[in-house]
């Protein structure tokens, strides 16, 4: 099999002012060595043949049928349409065939922390979606007082991390939690907390790692062109993530996806080492490497210790699509387990689901509140009355208590 390295950034070209390979495409270079382990001259990255050919096919590829599909794509990542699908579709007894392969998170609390034996939990969260609620608007993806309080609490109990496509500054403006962990931009910027907790012995407050540090400068001039580009698309919006950049078009009228899309392609043509991919109702434009979410939890499971360790019950909570790399690298690993958020049956590497990240009303926080430390083994909990991440979060806490008053 022949496998490419594509040379990293490493100059700037005058005439174009990007940053482009010092011998442009032409140093993509055939290796018809099959062993796994040769190393890589320094500044090197290697891509598959196929992940390459895939992504010239995607930003160079035929204009008709190529933009029909990625319209499909956003037509299937669209709420919207998934409501007003018929009922044949979207029929109860295909939800409810999903709900037993994913059953609700709530319903299975008690099952859940049975199987954590006594391991240590770390705790990954997803942000829109998750902790905050889908917006319009991006920049008022406001996270709830009380979600916050939960996630204060939950970080008391376990090491928890924040991991989200959103540059770091601007979900921690969102969290305002210093003790936590933050994986902004897919994985590819992480940072320890800022303070810890006596009980987590292995936080390393100085952590940093940025995989994608070589990308700043092209990612800075995608973003400057995606802005011009498209800002004759009214809704479009543009956001620069620091290591990646996203374009928005849930504001976007459906008429206009079609030139959106070419719009945005562009742009990327001139730029083979960054690849498109798709979340809900938004374009990630990202750097063609090896980095992921998952790769993510990798690394932070690795910097806490655990990297080999049996001991450890990871935990993430998620609603995107680019949360299925952390679904499935919990899955292979074959420890944890992923918690998809979504109203609707999706194709997924997550064990569990659950509704919706809504704030849980008053009433219910404050029964959980009131309940005593083994009240979590006592009480019935159901899908139709009991829907969000913050609950099932509230539960762990509560199970934390009773975990540590019984000396275990």
């Amino acid at each position: 099999m022949v496998s490419f390295v594509a040379e990293k950034p490493q100059t700037m070209s005058a005439s174009q002012n990007v940053l482009v390979s010092e011998t442009t495409m032409s140093s993509i270079i055939p290796n018809n060595n099959n062993s796994s382990s040769q190393k890589l001259p320094p500044g090197l990255i290697p891509v598959s043949k196929k992940q390459l050919l895939k992504n010239i096919d995607i930003i160079n590829g035929g204009a008709g049928q190529r933009i029909n599909a990625w319209v499909d794509s956003m037509r299937a990542s669209s709420p919207t349409h998934l409501r007003s699908l018929p009922s044949s579709i979207s029929s109860q007894q295909q939800l409810n065939s999903w709900i037993m392969q994913h059953p609700s998170a709530l319903e299975m609390f008690e099952r859940i922390m049975e199987a954590s034996g006594g391991k240590q939990i770390v705790m990954f969260l997803d942000y829109d979606g998750t902790l905050s609620p889908i917006v319009d608007d991006p920049d008022k993806a406001y996270m709830s007082s009380k979600m916050r309080t939960t996630v204060k609490k939950l970080a008391k109990c376990f090491p928890t991390a924040i991991v989200t496509g959103r540059c770091i500054d601007k979900v921690y403006n969102f969290v305002k939690l210093a003790e936590l962990y933050y994986a902004g931009s897919h994985g590819m910027d992480i940072k320890g907390p800022a303070k810890g907790f006596p009980r987590h012995k292995r936080v390393k407050q100085s952590l940093l790692y940025q995989p994608a540090s070589d990308y700043l400068p092209m990612i800075d001039e995608v973003y400057r062109q995606l802005l011009e580009k498209t800002k004759s698309t009214p809704g479009a919006r543009v956001e620069n993530h620091k290591f990646c950049a996203s374009v928005h078009f849930r504001c976007v009228d459906e008429k206009k996806w079609s030139e959106l899309v070419l719009q945005v392609r562009s742009v990327l043509k001139n730029f083979p080492t960054l690849k498109l991919t798709q979340g809900r109702k938004v374009f990630e434009i990202r750097p063609m490497i090896e980095w992921d979410k998952g790769k993510a939890l990798e690394f932070l499971l690795e910097s806490l210790g655990f990297g080999n360790s049996n001991n450890v019950f990871p935990v993430y909570i998620g609603d995107d699509r680019t949360d299925e790399d952390a679904f499935k690298m919990l899955r292979d690993r074959g420890e944890g387990f992923g918690i998809l958020v979504s109203k609707f049956p999706k194709d997924t590497n997550a064990s569990y689901s659950l509704q919706d990240p809504s704030e849980a009303s008053d009433g219910v926080l404050a029964t959980i509140g009131r309940m005593e430390t083994n009240a979590a083994k006592n009480v019935k909990l159901r899908s139709d009355n009991v829907r969000n991440a913050n609950r099932w979060i509230y539960l762990m806490i509560m199970y934390m208590s009773n975990f540590s008053s019984n000396g275990r």
